[in-house]
């Protein structure tokens, strides 16, 4: 004879237990909870596996930032190697170099050990291996696994700054006009050498009833010279 459960006490019924029995084992790293609503099976991921897919999205932020910092200032880089300029400018830009425990000419040294000995480049697993040795320097105190993962936590999702560097691009049409050495005819005698507009003077010829001709260099030291005399 099988018992039933009565409704709301928490009672299972042999033949839900039989069920039970049966019911494959969850996998590695999940939970099986009974939903009350429908009695379904409900599976949550359980600590060990969240931390791994962490793990997995951390790794490939920190990916994507070596990719952007390996192809700045190079069109034609692949982004899979990463030369000294750039491995310099993400030590800078993502403050692994702290001028105190980290330097440039740490940076510097890392990048020679880890890269091999006639390459002007270092892969993305030399990358790691470098970031291996400044982690324990730029973050002392902290365990060798903690360390590198605050060091990682300081390049992932960043990528190159361009301040200072950017410049506004002008065309060949737009530099013409805006140069003055290069304004000819009646343009040019609107601007001085340096460039700034002589006003009135540069639009219309003025006339000055001075008493002297245009080359005349001495004009108003007549009577200076009576003075003297």
């Amino acid at each position: 004879m099988m018992t039933r459960a009565v409704p709301g006490s928490g009672v299972e019924t042999r033949a839900e237990s039989s069920l039970a029995l049966t019911r494959p084992a969850s996998r590695r790293g999940e939970t099986s909870v009974r939903g009350e609503a429908g009695g379904r099976s409900v599976h949550r991921l359980g600590g060990a596996a969240l931390q791994r897919m962490a793990e997995s999205t951390d790794m490939a932020l920190l990916l994507d930032s070596f990719k952007k910092f390996a192809i700045h200032g190079d069109t034609k880089a692949s982004g899979k190697e990463m030369n000294g300029k750039n491995w310099a400018k993400l030590c800078k830009d993502c403050k692994i170099i702290d001028g105190k425990n980290v330097t440039s000419t740490d940076v510097d040294i890392v990048f020679t050990k880890v890269k091999a000995k006639t390459s002007r480049v270092i892969s993305y697993e030399e990358f790691q291996k470098a970031l291996e040795d400044l982690a324990p320097k730029r973050f002392k105190g902290q365990s060798k696994e903690e360390a590198l993962k605050s060091i990682h936590k300081l390049i992932e999702g960043k990528e190159p700054t361009n301040i200072g560097v950017t410049k506004v691009a002008k065309t060949g049409a737009v530099d013409r006009l805006t140069d003055t050495s290069k304004y000819t005819g009646s343009h040019k005698e609107r601007f001085d050498e340096s460039g700034k507009g002589k006003g009135k003077g540069g639009r219309e010829e003025l006339v000055e009833n001075t008493g002297y001709v245009g080359a005349y260099k001495n004009a108003g030291t007549y009577d200076e010279k009576i003075k003297t005399k």
